[in-house]
């Protein structure tokens, strides 16, 4: 055995220093260095343990010598997670599923598992965090007890390589990473060093075999995962959900995905049974038997991947008695909404230096599509001047610094998505070229603020 030293290891990116630093040298974060015990080992030890439980290694061959076979997809059952993944596990694959506690990580992973080993596929679930029983208890309340699914609680990483080689499963499930750890490793569960190298070997392993895993991590108070970013570059797929606790919705977005898009989203919904798939987005956000001609309302058609969701832009402009207005945005980039505010003051001549401006999408949700500029403005327009946005139309279109507005992708789609839920008008940039669009839904084009406000207001 090896002589012990005593080091302070970054949480967040794994940097390594013989004392205590306040901020760490490397990724510049706070009170993030944690005092670990660590051996010093000769080289020869060094290159016996550095030995992997697997070996995942091939000979030097010419690319061109290669015949790729057919990546078989084996589809999970839940239909918004196998949109995300590109229509289901490719084999080896592995994903991690990150998000905030008690947000359905647990659950989508034990439903999914579940609906795998209906179809005749063998799974293994490991539990780090809950025992049988209480594995069980959720089970029967998602009602997936009857399932043929196995269950493993274990934090022993060697013993759950051993169960692997043991029943040879197509899919792991492992729950969850921070809670894992390698006998011959000091350091506890969860830290850099624990995460790292249990994270290597669980890859290493299951290339090696074949078996598609799904790691579920945790994440820090700003939102990243926990432990170092050298896991989120390990796994060929980071998945996240994007919801507050909170909220009964949840959406689920694909940060990373060697093997299909990352640019598609999942929207659940949590229920007695668990998460259950939303198949109309746009019904989430969009109440059109609630919808009035009312002052600061207007919708707007973004895209979720290749999805068009109605989204309803609400804003408030109210005069302020404090030297410095307020600016707030919910669901919105502050940064992009105070470039078109200071855009309409350019060229609407709109005061705003002595009002309070806030500006929130309605459910709760995050959408960055520039689509939405100009429903923003029409908004903050609408709310200023106390003047409704006609009830029957939808606006789209993006906003430039010079007050141009900017064409938008997937036109088409945005209308039909539009003239699904009853909109008669629809607000685009240009609009001289002609699409795929509905006959039911007049598009009326414009190519700068001034034209949009008079489309909108009607020259008032």
């Amino acid at each position: 055995m090896g002589r012990l030293k005593t080091i302070y290891r970054c949480q967040s990116c794994g940097f390594g220093a013989a004392k205590f630093l306040g901020q760490c040298p490397s990724c510049e974060s706070w009170n993030s260095l944690v005092e670990e015990v660590v051996e010093e080992i000769s080289s020869s030890s060094a290159k016996n343990r550095s030995r992997l439980l697997t070996d995942f290694s091939s000979e030097i061959v010419s690319l061109s010598d290669l015949k790729p076979e057919a990546s078989l997809r084996l589809p999970t059952g839940v239909l918004e997670l196998d949109r995300l993944l590109g229509g289901g596990l490719v084999k080896g694959q592995i994903a991690l599923l990150a998000g905030p506690p008690g947000i359905g990580k647990s659950t989508i992973v034990l439903q999914a598992a579940a609906l795998l080993s209906e179809a005749g596929h063998k799974v293994l679930y490991v539990s780090g965090e809950e025992s049988l029983d209480q594995i069980s208890n959720r089970a029967k309340r998602l009602n997936v007890a009857k399932s043929r699914l196995s269950l493993l609680a274990e934090t022993d990483l060697t013993k759950i390589i051993a169960a692997l080689e043991s029943l040879n499963p197509e899919v792991l499930v492992l729950d969850s990473i921070q809670t894992v750890y390698h006998p011959e490793l000091d350091s506890s569960p969860g830290t850099v060093v624990q995460v790292r190298e249990c994270a290597a070997q669980i890859l290493r392993f299951s290339k090696n075999k074949g078996i598609s895993v799904f790691l579920l991590g945790h994440v820090t108070k700003d939102g990243s995962v926990a432990g170092p970013r050298v896991l989120e570059h390990l796994v060929d797929t980071v998945l996240y959900f994007d919801s507050e606790r909170q909220d009964v919705f949840r959406v689920l977005r694909a940060q990373k995905n060697r093997f299909g898009p990352t640019d598609e989203a999942g929207f659940f919904e949590m229920s007695s049974v668990g998460l259950r798939e939303v198949k109309s987005v746009s019904s989430l956000f969009f109440d059109s038997s609630r919808m009035e001609e009312k002052p600061g309302r207007a919708i707007s058609v973004a895209m979720e991947g290749s999805r068009p969701v109605l989204i309803e832009v609400q804003s408030l402009v109210v005069s302020t008695k404090y030297p410095l207005p307020r600016r707030m945005a919910t669901g919105l980039d502050l940064n992009r909404v105070l470039v078109l505010l200071a855009s309409m003051e350019k060229h609407l001549r709109l005061r705003l230096e002595d009002k309070d401006v806030f500006l929130n999408l309605a459910g709760g949700v995050k959408i960055s599509d520039p689509a939405l500029d100009l429903a923003v403005c029409a908004s903050v327009l609408s709310s200023a001047y106390d003047a409704p946005v006609p009830k029957d139309m939808a606006i789209v279109g993006e906003v430039s610094l010079l007050g141009d507005i900017g064409s938008v992708p997937r036109a088409d789609q945005r209308l039909k998505e539009a003239a699904k839920m009853g909109f008669k008008k629809a607000l685009m940039p240009g609009g001289k070229e002609k699409g795929d669009w509905p006959s039911s839904v007049q598009a009326i084009g414009v190519s700068d603020l001034k034209q949009a406000s008079s489309a909108i207001f009607g020259g008032k």
